[in-house]
């Protein structure tokens, strides 16, 4: 099947290139016309499986030219209408001389992907690249070379059926790379089942992963209802003993049997698990096993946090601006240069989590204008977290003198640490004099005597 071939008619420039870029980094083939004379030009040299076509335009509007090629009976593929707030009674009419749907402006980049991919499913003309806008949706935002890296690492491992192992922070979206992941998969049109580690507990977990079996009265658990999907177990730490022990059980014999059942059932679901950045201490401890794991992760993927990725943070603030808006009707706002560039150099210790909700609270506040620095400056001060490590720690918020004090502190402490306690090695380490070192580190209030002897 051929790529799809969109056509684009809009007098505005900007939002010609802007669409065209999007469309053509979703594999769409992009034909741009300016006014309605280049796009009846363009419909006589080639063929196109969907028109984007503007309200107004200098020559002949977008209402007229539809009802145009309505008349003379050439409307051979779906017309997607774009309209500004002051023209939604104009798409409405536009609609019933026969265009799919319509968008409004600004455009929300999520919305108009879904409308494309559903204008292209209604005239049966979607290419194989077109069927990946929804994946594309799922798919992580960001143009740095480490989200493309990610990306493409997920796309290669989409392809494969082993276990994968989804690590990362808190808020780095684990679960929705998991998502990605099966959506990019011959699996893809299957079920996706996701159960939380801790909603497993030693009374449920038979039930809730193998299911149940009384008197022909079946109850399928979780592996049964993933069969041709996929599996996510989320938060592999916060299973129990009893849990992780089934699991395991299960895909060693790549089958199980339903509790008070006689037969067996074949295992037919990929397993997906994700699990903190830090999940080799809960091995030590005992509390994770090791051969569970083993099993789990013959593909890992490690998510970054989004301080590793902080160049992609305005393009991620226009997504979910833009996704907020579209999903909850929220007023559009835009980030000013200088919010923006405030926010790239915050640390965003809770990742893209903290992002998301900081946006939500943003556009809750119902203020016209660009969201400004200050705005973003007082959100930030009331949502300050406590006791975060160093790289964590929002610096710039502070005046330099403590900022210089905070960073010093946990800059020695740590040193401290590697060093065993012993100020001579530490002086050594960080190129200070002995004696000046004893004096910064009082004044710091660092306790180096309880961490060891000094040698």
């Amino acid at each position: 099947m051929s790529t799809s071939h969109v056509l684009v008619v809009d007098d505005e420039a900007d939002i010609r290139a802007l669409i065209q870029e999007i469309l053509s980094d979703e594999g769409y083939v992009v034909t741009v016309a300016a006014d309605a004379e280049e796009a009846r030009e363009a419909r006589e040299v080639g063929d196109f499986d969907l028109i984007l076509l503007d309200i107004w335009m200098p020559d002949t509007d977008g209402i007229t030219l539809l009802r145009e090629w309505s008349d003379e009976g050439d409307l051979n593929c779906p017309v997607v209408i774009m309209s500004g707030h002051g023209t939604v009674d104009a798409a409405v009419e536009a609609t019933r001389l026969g265009a799919f749907d319509f968008v409004e402006k600004p455009l929300s980049l999520a919305k108009l992907l879904r409308t494309v991919e559903a204008a292209l499913e209604s005239a049966d003309k979607q290419s194989r690249s077109a069927y990946a806008a929804l994946p594309s949706l799922l798919a992580p935002v960001g143009r740095s070379k480490l989200m493309q890296g990610l990306r493409e690492r997920v796309q290669q491992y989409a392809h494969h059926e082993a276990p994968v192992l989804i690590t990362g922070e808190p808020g780095t979206g684990r679960s929705a790379f998991a998502r990605y992941l099966h959506a990019l998969s011959k699996r893809a049109d299957g079920p996706l089942i996701s159960i939380s580690g801790a909603s497993l507990t030693d009374s449920n977990v038979e039930e809730q992963l193998l299911g149940s079996e009384t008197d022909g009265d079946i109850h399928a658990g979780a592996f049964e209802r993933a069969a041709g999907g996929t599996l996510i177990i989320d938060e592999l730490t916060d299973l129990s003993a009893a849990a992780q022990r089934i699991l395991l059980a299960v895909i060693d014999d790549q089958s199980f049997r339903r509790a008070g059942g006689r037969g067996s059932q074949r295992l037919d679901a990929r397993i997906v698990a994700t699990a903190p950045i830090n999940f080799e201490a809960n091995i030590d401890r005992g509390e994770l096993r090791r051969d569970l794991v083993a099993h789990l992760s013959t593909l890992t993927v490690r998510v970054p946090p989004l301080r590793e990725y902080s160049e992609d943070v305005p393009e991620l603030l226009a997504h979910h601006v833009d996704k907020l808006v579209d999903s909850e009707g929220l007023m559009f706002r835009r980030f000013s240069v200088a919010a923006q560039n405030r926010l790239r150099n915050y640390p965003w210790p809770d990742n893209v989590r903290e992002l998301k909700n900081l946006v939500r609270r943003l556009l809750l506040l119902e203020t016209s204008g660009d969201i400004s620095l200050a705005e973003v400056e007082n959100d930030l001060r009331a949502t300050e977290p406590v006791n975060e490590p160093l790289v964590k720690q929002d610096l710039l918020s502070l005046p330099l003198r403590e900022a210089r004090e905070q960073f010093e502190r946990a800059y020695l402490q740590q040193q401290l640490v590697l060093c065993d306690g012993k100020v001579g090695q530490l002086a050594k380490r960080v190129g200070m004099e002995r004696t000046h070192l004893y004096r910064k580190l009082r004044s710091l209030g660092v306790d180096f005597k309880s961490l060891g002897v000094d040698d």
